[in-house]
């Protein structure tokens, strides 16, 4: 498997796919591990050149037991950028969403575009709220809770219903999955330190904001909040719940497509 070591020694997982078309990155959210990008893999592999990452700290990562922050996060992905060949697309769905606007901002030379999907630039009181109670049922110990409560905040009725089996087996491995509970919950705590609304406007690259109208983990308000602040951000709506790329990867993929070919035409017309 491979790995991009970071400056203070945690290797990164990441994988590629796809040898030929526009170079893109996606990035995922809270839970950090780039398989949930899969099927959308499946469908841009054939004429784009991919890399998915897992965060420092989940999936097939190093955990280490230190301090978390999205900052840290988006300079690990900065390093594997530059490391493998430059300049990106970057996609980044809710946390990676968050990600990818400090990409914008603190690494600007690498990215291509920015796609932002159903994410957040400053927390409110649910927001807060929400996320600090998520932390606490780590910190209780309570694992499989957490995983069970966060298929309901991030799935539709009808996937639950379809799904039932796989989702009980992810929230009976979650002692597992999710441990150390400690670095789990670090990450969780670290979304409520990420207020970037009032830098967004000096993005200077195409970027598409993407919302799912049944979200109730990050609302649209908050991804609306991030396409007003941004000069000449695209909004995107979609049906579905927070975990739309993963319940309709078809819908996700073409519009990552459409939003690429555009942007890179705007860039050759430069």
């Amino acid at each position: 498997m491979p790995f991009f070591t970071a400056a203070d020694g945690c290797r990164i997982h990441y994988e590629t796919s796809g040898s030929a078309g526009p170079r893109l990155i996606l990035i995922p959210g809270l839970g950090g591990d780039g398989r949930f990008w899969a099927g959308v893999v499946r469908l841009l592999e054939a004429d784009h050149r991919i890399i998915v990452t897992d965060h420092r700290g989940a999936g097939r990562s190093d955990r280490p037991e230190s301090p978390y922050s999205i900052p840290m996060i988006a300079g690990d992905i900065a390093g594997l950028l530059a490391q493998t060949g430059g300049p990106a697309h970057i996609v980044g769905h809710s946390t990676g969403g968050a990600i990818a606007q400090v990409l914008a901002l603190a690494h600007a030379e690498l990215g291509l575009s920015y796609t932002i999907s159903s994410s957040w630039a400053r927390a409110d009181i649910r927001f807060r709220t929400l996320f600090s109670a998520r932390a606490e049922l780590l910190e209780a110990g309570m694992a499989e809770t957490y995983q069970r409560l966060g298929h309901v905040l991030c799935h539709e009725p009808s996937y639950l219903e379809t799904h039932a089996a796989q989702l009980e087996a992810a929230a009976a491995a979650a002692p597992r999955t999710l441990a150390p509970l400690t670095v789990s919950a670090a990450r969780v705590r670290m979304l409520l330190d990420h207020d970037r609304l009032a830098d967004l406007p000096r993005i200077d690259a195409p970027v598409q904001v993407i919302a799912a109208t049944g979200d109730i983990l990050t609302s649209p308000i908050l991804s609306e909040a991030i396409a007003a602040a941004i000069p000449g951000a695209r909004f995107v709506s979609v049906p579905g719940a927070h975990f739309h790329p993963l319940a309709d990867p078809e819908g996700f993929a073409a519009i990552i497509r459409r939003f690429i070919a555009g942007a890179d035409s705007q860039y050759h017309d430069r």
